[in-house]
């Protein structure tokens, strides 16, 4: 059955629309994971010039995150991190957060959203630019997890030797936490540092 609102204007809604409406919505949430995959794919034919593709970079980051016992949030972190890049390269980090935020923990989506200025540490010397940006966050409780973010899975993940897992070994995690309830239990854990 398909359902169209009959309102022009949301004010005039009524109470058996809007729970028709949220009915939808909640069925449109459950493929969610669907269009993440998607978008992470999309990522093989995104900015090129470097040894690897974005969609490669991603999953060996989150390979390297994976081998080093990280927790299934910061793989999935790793796994992400760039899937804004497609829409938004100049705030790709903030995209990327703002996808994740409802599903993990708050360490992890500002590991995330902060990752584009950590990351800038080991290039923007290299445009003339000032590479230390990220100490303006030096004393942030989780400035330690976005450096080794960045320094072990994230910076390090350009190489096309590395024994990289494919898109349909993370696709499980995938739908596991972005078929969570938004803005659950999940996201009172407490924080676990990268290892």
């Amino acid at each position: 059955m398909t359902f169209t609102a009959r309102f022009t204007q949301m004010i005039d809604g009524t109470t058996e629309e809007y729970l028709a409406l949220e009915k939808m919505e909640h069925e449109y949430l459950a493929t969610l994971p669907d269009r993440i995959l998607s978008a992470l794919s999309q990522l093989k034919t995104g900015l090129g010039g470097y040894a690897v593709d974005r969609l490669t970079h991603s999953l060996q980051s989150a390979t390297r995150a994976e081998r080093d016992g990280a927790d299934e949030e910061w793989v999935l972190a790793a796994l992400v991190h760039d899937i804004g890049d497609e829409l938004s390269p100049m705030n790709h980090s903030e995209i990327a957060a703002a996808i994740i935020k409802p599903y993990v923990r708050p360490q992890v989506t500002w590991v995330v959203e902060q990752h584009g200025l950590f990351q800038s540490y080991y290039f923007n010397h290299h445009y003339g630019k000032d590479r230390h940006g990220r100490e303006r966050f030096r004393d942030h409780p989780w400035f330690n997890d976005c450096e080794q973010f960045c320094l072990r899975w994230d910076q390090s993940s350009f190489d096309p030797h590395y024994p990289t897992m494919p898109l349909t070994h993370f696709e499980p995690l995938v739908r596991k936490i972005f078929t969570r309830q938004a803005f659950g239990e999940h996201i009172h854990q407490s924080a676990i540092a990268i290892a």
